[in-house]
């Protein structure tokens, strides 16, 4: 179903229809909003301007948030990998201390 919300960026109302909930839309404006905001209030831009600078600080964002996912996706594998290694030592040992003890 989709969801029609009237939210305000930089001043403006606009009407976002999307599925998401109403409350996740207004957290994005809100973003956004506040991304605008920022940069209006540090440069003197046009609003196009502010918001393209804007739209280029939120793309930074995401693909750092995106490169630190994946860092973390490599690292969470990798200490699967040495735990099931782990678990191969682990089972091993164990053997051959049920080897050692049955030889007496």
């Amino acid at each position: 179903m989709k969801n029609r919300v009237t939210v305000t960026i930089a001043g403006q109302e606009y009407t976002l229809v999307g599925t998401e909930e109403a409350s996740y839309t207004e957290k994005v404006a809100a973003h956004v909003d506040a991304k605008v905001e920022e940069v209006l209030s540090g440069a003197h831009v046009s609003l196009v301007d502010g918001a393209i600078l804007a739209a280029v600080n939120i793309a930074d964002e995401y693909f750092k948030e995106v490169e630190a996912a994946e860092n973390l996706r490599r690292q969470l594998k990798e200490y699967l990998e040495e735990a099931t290694k782990m678990k191969l030592e682990l089972s091993e040992a164990k053997r051959e201390i049920f080897k050692l003890q049955n030889k007496k």
